[in-house]
This record gives structure tokens, sequence and C-alpha cells, in this order.
């Protein structure tokens, strides 16, 4: 098996900004940089604090190319001339570290340039993902030509004495993405981004202590347990300018129409107060920028909130009702302040982007009234594009698929995040769902690669995954392990890189030999430790918090079915790309454990799965995950499936495990059904969210955000127009529609050999069919039962 380590030092080429590659100079990926990490002061600095540096340098000519790599702990800005070229360093670990590279050269002017950047660190309250050894930075020259701005102590630095963190977001409940920001621009040196700022009172960098040999060290390359430098795997940032939609509220101001358009302005009398509620329309990540004069000592606060609440929310049940809705209702969340400095032309523009539909702008003047001249906002997230095309009769799955894919962008930046606001966490248990919605809608696999090497790198030594990273607290879902199987498997069928899914299996069977030291010797799971959450389940059966009911010895069908569908696929992936010792041993423990299961939870009177060997508690959990195993064969499963739709007395999923349950029910020959299942979407839409909530609970759901819901983005391709893989890497498919009501529907997605289209439309109790497959690609079209060929290129029938 190839070892994917030797295969990035030893790669010769790395992405670039812009997204191209480009061939790396002798050094870069194998041996030690002469690029030395620096900082503002010599000591620690493990606490809050934001630093500048800068330094100039000369060019005779402005070159084709000027490349350059950089990083930083915790977060860097790079700007050339003024214009902000990268930030970063996308987020990993100690053991990967990552670097961005650069090409200078558009921004080079020749005669006299000035290189800067921003970099910070928020202390203990940094954000949960952010992992951190100590504030640092360094940038290393490609080759020869850039080695003049190599980091050492040529460069000039200052601690900013401006920057303040603002702790907490007004209300109770799990909130881990970070502190807002205190700017007092009395104290900011402005311009300090300009080649013609003076920095003769800053001091010089100085080159930091961590390690020996000291610089910058690729992974793998002598010693150094701190930050072990590896090319980022990902493009850059979309920036995209945007502006707000409206204005709901102001008191205090007179705020004309054309304001949040970018026209005129807003004048705050002295020694008053105003507040104005500006609404985005649809929830956004964005970097907001407020441009204002004057108003010397006057103190302004941003407050950023997805949602209005109805009041103040305790811990995670926040009142919201309809998201549009403003009277009556107050605004608490993450803040920014601001102190003016009285100059004109301030602009502020947070360190790290803002989550949110609602901000409020509180203003307190003093002697002099404050004018905002402009308020806007530039978008962030991963460069995503959309590719795929859902056509049909019926506006409101159209809306549908907009929301959700609103959500998986909103969910997706650096990393694929459970929600914007409050965590910025990469589980397994969201991703999996967001990382096929990525392939059905964009076929950018990028962003889903990155995902599964840092799931593989979180192992711990007894072989289960962290639930989720990075995070610099540890975090164990012992079910979420199992789901990293299933995610990979996943990418072997509906991805392009087999050779990346082979190199991943060693941690599949480091996973499983966890699982095993749990099993008896019928192949059940009993007293498995850490969190083992599944779903929030909050109507009562047995759950506690996010738990299936374990019975006396710890036992439960749920996780018992979860290992099961694990060594099933796990058995796929090493009968085609592992050894077939490990596939038999798979297969033995897969059709073991499925035998268990139906001894010792299933009840062939009812025809139901129970969730533990008492038979007392019930869940569209247990009997979703019997019909995806094949635990029930197709008669059962058919007959249970109507059972199981209505889920009397049953614990229900919610929003994120609906995604199986309805994966079950189309199995078991349902799917025509599909589009009568989407209610707790639609009251999404009716109480005005323009993203997915996080829980079903909708108008008391903590987050307004989480991609996990999106599964409609999967499922109107995959189930109502049919279109599945039917071999790894798209190589075959089968496609078998459930148009359920519809008369007519048509669509299109990514494929990795181009772009995969369909279309149908019944008439008279006739269905017209146009399929244009890739070029390769073949398969069959299945309806009412029947199975026809499909060759690449168009294909018509009429049935």
């Amino acid at each position: 098996m190839r070892n994917r380590l030797a295969i990035v030092l030893l790669a010769a080429t790395v992405l670039i900004c812009g997204g191209e590659t480009r061939s790396l100079s002798a050094g870069i990926l194998d041996g030690l940089w002469n690029a030395k990490w620096i900082g503002a002061e010599d000591r620690s600095n493990h606490e809050y604090g934001v630093y500048h540096y800068r330094k100039g340098f000369e060019l005779s000519s402005v070159p084709e190319s000027f490349i350059v790599h950089v990083s930083g702990d915790c977060r860097y800005k790079l700007y050339v001339n003024g214009s902000l070229v990268s930030e970063g360093p996308a987020a990993g670990d100690f053991f990967h570290w990552n670097f961005e590279t650069v090409d200078l050269a558009p921004h080079l002017k020749k005669g006299a340039n000035q290189i800067a950047s921003l970099v910070w660190n928020e202390g203990e309250r940094r954000p949960e993902f952010q992992i951190s050894f100590r504030t640092g930075f360094i940038l290393q020259g490609d080759g020869e030509a850039e080695s003049v701005i190599n980091t050492n102590s040529s460069w000039k630095a200052i601690r900013s004495q401006a920057h303040r963190p603002v702790w907490g977001i007004g209300h109770s409940g799990y909130y881990v993405a970070g502190p807002g920001e205190e700017l007092d621009f009395r104290l900011y040196p402005s311009g300090w981004k300009s080649p013609s700022f003076d920095d003769s009172q800053w001091g010089s960098a100085v080159e930091l202590k961590v390690g020996w040999p000291t610089g910058g060290k690729p992974k793998g390359v002598r010693l150094g347990s701190e930050w072990n430098l590896v090319p980022r795997q990902i493009p850059q940032l979309e920036l995209r300018p945007q502006r707000f939609h409206s204005v709901r509220k102001s008191e205090g101001a007179t705020v004309e129409g054309e304001w949040i358009q970018g026209a005129g302005s807003v004048s705050v009398a002295p020694h008053s107060r105003a507040t104005i509620l500006v609404d985005n329309a649809t929830l956004t990540n964005a970097y907001p920028v407020l441009e204002f004069s004057k108003g010397s000592h006057a103190k302004i606060e941003l407050v950023y909130a997805e949602s209005l609440f109805e009041e103040i929310p305790q811990w995670d049940s926040p009142l919201k009702g309809n998201r549009n809705e403003v009277e009556d209702k107050v605004i608490a969340g993450r803040r920014d302040r601001l102190l003016s400095s009285g100059e004109v032309g301030q602009r502020f523009e947070p360190l790290s982007w803002r989550t949110f539909r609602y901000v409020s702008i509180e203003v307190e003047t003093g002697a002099e009234a404050l004018v905002i001249d402009d308020f806007h906002s530039v978008f962030v997230g991963y460069p995503f594009e959309l590719k795929s095309s859902f056509v049909t009769e019926d506006a409101s799955l159209a809306e549908m698929l907009e929301i959700g894919w609103r959500t998986a962008r909103l969910c997706a930046v650096e990393t694929y995040m459970d929600c914007p606001y409050y965590e910025q966490l990469q589980y397994i248990g969201d991703t999996r769902i967001q990382a096929l919605v990525s392939l059905y809608n964009s076929g950018d696999d990028r962003l889903l690669k990155n995902a599964l090497d840092l799931m593989d790198q979180s192992r711990i030594a007894e072989g289960v995954t962290m639930s989720r990273h990075p995070s610099h607290t540890p975090q164990i879902i012992s079910t979420f392990s199992l789901w990293y199987i299933g995610m990979l498997h996943d990418y072997w069928m509906y991805g392009a890189d087999e050779p990346f899914v082979r190199e991943k299996l060693d941690g599949v069977r480091s996973v499983l030999a966890f699982f095993e030291n749990f099993q008896g010797e019928d192949g059940r799971l009993a007293k498995v430790p850490y969190w083992k959450f599944t779903d929030w389940v909050n109507d009562g059966n047995g759950w506690d918090s996010g738990e299936p009911p374990l019975g006396g010895d710890g036992e439960s069908a749920i996780l018992d079915l979860t290992l099961l569908w694990a060594l099933q696929l796990a058995t796929e992936l090493e009968e085609t790309l592992g050894l077939p010792v490990f596939a038999q041993r798979y297969d033995d423990a897969a059709k073991l454990l499925q035998d268990s299961i139906r001894r010792h939870y299933y009840d062939p009177e009812r025809n139901i799965v129970f969730d533990t060997a008492d038979h007392s508690q019930l869940s569209q959990h247990a009997n979703a995950l019997a019909i995806l195993t094949e635990v029930l064969d197709g008669q059962e499963s058919r007959a249970l499936a109507p059972v199981l739709q209505k889920g009397e007395g049953m614990a229900h999923a919610t929003i994120y495990f609906k995604y199986y349950l309805h994966l079950a029910l189309a199995k078991a020959g349902f799917g025509n059904d599909y589009l009568t299942w989407l209610d707790k979407w639609r009251e999404n839409m009716e109480l005005g969210l323009t993203t997915w909530a996080e829980k079903s609970e909708v108008e008391s759901s903590r987050s307004d955000c989480h991609a996990w819901g999106s599964s409609p983005n999967i499922e109107f391709f995959r189930i109502v127009l049919g279109i599945d893989s039917a071999a790894p890497g798209w190589q075959r498919v089968r496609i078998e529609p459930h148009l359920g009501e519809l008369q007519e529907a048509s669509g299109s997605i990514p494929h990795p050999a181009g772009t995969l289209s369909v279309s149908y439309r019944l008439e008279e109790g006739a269905l017209d069919v146009e399929i244009d497959l890739p070029s390769g690609v073949t398969g069959e079209f299945v309806w009412e039962g029947a199975a026809y060929p499909l060759a690449a290129g168009v294909n018509e029938l009429r049935l």
C-alpha cells in the first residue's frame, strides 16, 4: 500500500491562490526553510493578541511570478501594497499545519513594495476548531529572488493596542466560535499596510525559538513537535461583495431608504443614542464592513444574530417564532464594539467573518455627531459552484433546493461545519451528508477529501476517530467513527479517486478493531464507551442526550445496526481495494451480527425491530437501519414501511436522521411518496427560515443553519430523478425515477466524466424519457420493475 505522506513530501506541485498548480523549488516540501517563525515579542504569546508585521523591498522590474509560502498561528491575513492576497492557514493540527502558496507578482510594482501581515490569536477562548501552539508568523520565498522577503528579524512588528476581545453572545447555550472584537480607532495604526506608512517607531520582529533547528519545517523533516508544515489542499475562499436588503427599524436617527444600498449617509446627533436594525433577508457568512466618520469618542456596537428572539433564550431552547418578524422581539448575539477616533473615513472589518441575517447598529455619541457613511458586507465561503439543475412544475421544490444549497454553502468554509454561528466544527455525522450534497450539486470533491484526511488523522491509539476535527478539545462520538466508514464508501461510489480511498483502508480497519473489543460472542455490542450520539430525539422513549435506549448490559439495536452497516460497507471496500482476508473477516462478522440482531431485537409477529432486547422501546431509527442493512428481507421491508412512515409509538427521526429514514423507505419500494415526506422542510419555510434549522423543534432550534438538513439536495436527484451510482466512481449508473404526482421533471448533475442529464414527461399513461450519459458511462433505466440498458450519449425511451 502506498504511503500518502511520502506522496505529499515528494510532490513537485502545489495548489496556489487562483486554483492552478505550480512547480515548487527544491526543499520547500522536503527540506528546512530558511525563513524563521517570527513574533512581535519574545515570549510565549498564548494569550489574546493582535499583531502587525511589515517589510519593504525594492524591485528593479515586475517579475512574471513571485511565489511565496506563508502560514501563521492562529490566523493571518497577508497584504501586498495594501491588497489582500491570502488568508489562512487552512484549519489543521500540529502534525498537519497548512501553509498557503501565493503568487505575489500581480500585486507588485517597479520600485518600492510593501508586504504586510496581520496575525492574531484569541487565546484560551479562540474558536474551538482552532488549534494553536503559540502566536507566530512565517513566510518563505520559493526561490532565490523571493528570499528577500523571508521572515526574520529584518521585518518590523508591533502588538496592537487597539484590539480587545468581547466575550459571550448575550445569552446562554453552547457557543465556541470565538469572541467578538473591540477596536479603539484612536489607537489603531491607520494606513499600516501602505508603503508610505511610517514604521520607524516599530520594533524588529523576534525570531522565535521554537525547536531545533529553528525555522520552518515541512512535515517529516528533522525534529519538531510544533508546526509540521504541509501544503494547503483546498482553494482560497470566495470573497464576494454584497449589500444588505433593508432597514427594519431605526430609533434616534433618520435613515433614508437609499442608504442601505450605498447612497447617502446616516447622521447620529451629538449626545444621543441611535439603533438601526438591518436585515440581510437571508442568512449569510460575511465580513461586515462599517464605514463611518467624525463622532470623536462615539461608541458603536454591532450585534449579529441568525434571527431575533421572543425573549432572551435560556440554554438551548430559544423562542424565535417566524424569522421574518421583528416586532416585539429582541436581538442577542456575537458583538463587536468600536470607539471612534473622530477622523473621516474610518473603516471596520473584523478579523474573522460573522454569521448573520440581522445586524443591530447601536450608537452612543459624545460631543460630536457621528456619520455612518456605509454598511455592507463581503460574503465568505468555500468556492463551490452550483452545477446541478432540477426543474418541475412545483415551484416550491426549487425554493427548497435553493435553501438547501444556501445551507450547504454556509456550512462549508475551510472545512465542513455543523453550523457557522455557534460552533464551526466539522462533525463526521454532519459531514457525511454534506459531502454528498457537494458531489450531487457541484462535483467539487476537494473539501470532501480534505475532510476524510482530517478525520483519518484524528484517530487515537484505540483506533476510534474523533467525532470532530480539527478541535482543540478532544471529543469522541464512537458511532461517528462508523459513519466515517460510510462516508469513505460514499466517496468510493460517487467520487473519482479510487487510490485515495485505498489509502484510507488502514483507518477503516483500526475503527472496526476498536468496536471488536466490545462485541460479544454473538457479535452484538455492549458497554461501548464514549458518547453514542445518534440523533437529537426529544420525545422520550428512552433517549438521552442524543443516545438511543440501552438495555441492561448496554446493548442497543441501533448501535448494532450501525456497526453492521459499517461492516457491510467495509467488506465491499476490502473485496475491491484491499485484502481478501479482511473482506472475509468483515463478511463473516456482518453475517453473525445480522443473525443476532434478528434473534434479539426482531419481533416476527409484529414485523418490527425493537431498540433493546427486552422489546420495550421502538424507534424509526432502528427500523430504518434494519431495512438499509437488509436485516429484513424485501417482503418484510415492504410490509414494515407504512408503519415506519407513520411512526406511531416510535421515537421519531429528526431532520438529520430523516436522511436515513427516507433512504430506507425508498429502498423498501416507497420512493414515489418521497415528495410527501417533506413537511419538516416546509415548516422551516413557513417560519421564514432561509437555511435549515438544526433540530425538528423549528421555533426553538438553537442553530438556524445545519446542512445535515440539506438531504433533499441529494434526494431530489437520487430518489425523484432516480440518478444513482451503480459502480465505484460512477462508472455505471442506475436511473430509477420516483416522480410521485409530478407529470414532468428534468435535471442534471455533475459527473466525473462530464454532465449527466435526464428528462421525463408523463402523458396519457406513457412516459417519455431522455437520458444523456457522459462518454464511457453505461447503465440501466428502471421503470415499473423493468430494466432497460443505457449507453453513453443520448438515450430516448417511450414506455
